[in-house]
């Protein structure tokens, strides 16, 4: 739980991150999650409970919590007047070990390394897909098993979220688990096996996204030149359900057994059928279901 001042921010979030693959951390404008994702962090305390990392809770162990983790909240930094390896070298250096030793892969990983010279191109001079791609880049040279990503795709056209997309599908096949908080529903459905929905502080959803998806999926849109006559074919058909006429198609109920026996039964009554599709559920209509239409714009509790 956190709180500031009267405002609940988080109130009894409680969040497991499966090893392997993307999982998705979505919420309306205000409903906690960068706060989340600082007090995971150790950036900021929690009013009330614990935020543990691999069993570690950063208030009771400090920097050591954070061993196998990387990320960064609401954007990376970086000194402007620096070229994009000089930073790195900088954080390398913080971090110690052999960090200095994969500025180089990493700056291959992001598609940075023949920008990331150093007299030129200095990082106030990026784009900022550019500098959104070198914070993962510095990320990286932790050689996390857990990665952060706060809105990593805001602000960038739609090139640069395509990049970004493709850049986060390849760090998950290498193993590296990734928490991404994004409000771009369409990155999230399809880059994320498992979400989290928080409204208020809290969790709403939490599960496979493809079970999400199905839960609120169902039924069949028919289209054809003779909607009245299909319609009582399908009422006369046994295991046929809801059928109604919404617009210019057909919309009914039905397991594949009894539709397979409607496509027989309409084609004998000499009915054409110039579309059949299974109705589906976006994980933006979804969404808004569910948190009562509220915005998932990017984040307004700090």
């Amino acid at each position: 739980m956190r709180r500031f001042g009267s405002q609940l921010a988080v109130d009894e979030l409680n969040l497991q991150v499966p090893a392997a693959g993307v999982y998705g951390f979505l919420g309306p404008n205000g409903a906690g999650k960068t706060t989340a994702i600082r007090m995971l962090l150790g950036l900021i305390r929690p009013t009330e409970g614990h935020a543990r990392l691999f069993g570690r809770d950063p208030l009771d162990v400090g920097a050591r919590a954070l061993d196998g983790v990387a990320g960064f909240v609401e954007g990376p930094r970086f000194y402007p007047y620096l070229s994009g390896r000089k930073n790195l070298r900088l954080l390398a250096d913080l971090d110690g070990g052999d960090a200095r030793t994969r500025i180089e892969e990493v700056l291959e990983v992001v598609e940075l390394r023949d920008r990331a010279k150093d007299r030129v191109d200095k990082v106030g001079g990026y784009s900022h897909g550019m500098r959104q791609r070198l914070g993962i880049a510095a990320s990286l040279l932790r050689e996390p098993q857990l990665l952060l990503l706060d809105e990593p795709a805001t602000g960038l056209d739609p090139a640069g979220m395509r990049d970004m997309r493709e850049l986060v599908k390849r760090l998950a096949a290498d193993g590296i688990t990734i928490l991404l908080s994004s409000h771009i529903l369409a990155e999230v459905e399809e880059l994320c096996n498992r979400v989290a929905i928080i409204r208020r502080g809290g969790i709403i959803y939490e599960g496979r996204l493809d079970e999400l998806l199905a839960s609120a999926s169902g039924g069949y849109r028919l289209r054809t030149p003779d909607l009245e006559h299909a319609r009582v074919v399908l009422l006369s058909h046994g295991g046929i359900d809801g059928v109604s006429i919404d617009g210019a198609e057909l919309r009914f109920q039905a397991d594949e057994a009894a539709l397979a026996g409607a496509t027989i039964a309409l084609g004998r009554a000499g009915i054409g059928i110039t579309a059949l599709t299974p109705q589906t559920t976006s994980l933006e209509e979804l969404f808004l279901t569910m948190t009562g239409g509220e915005s998932a714009d990017a984040e307004a509790v700090a």
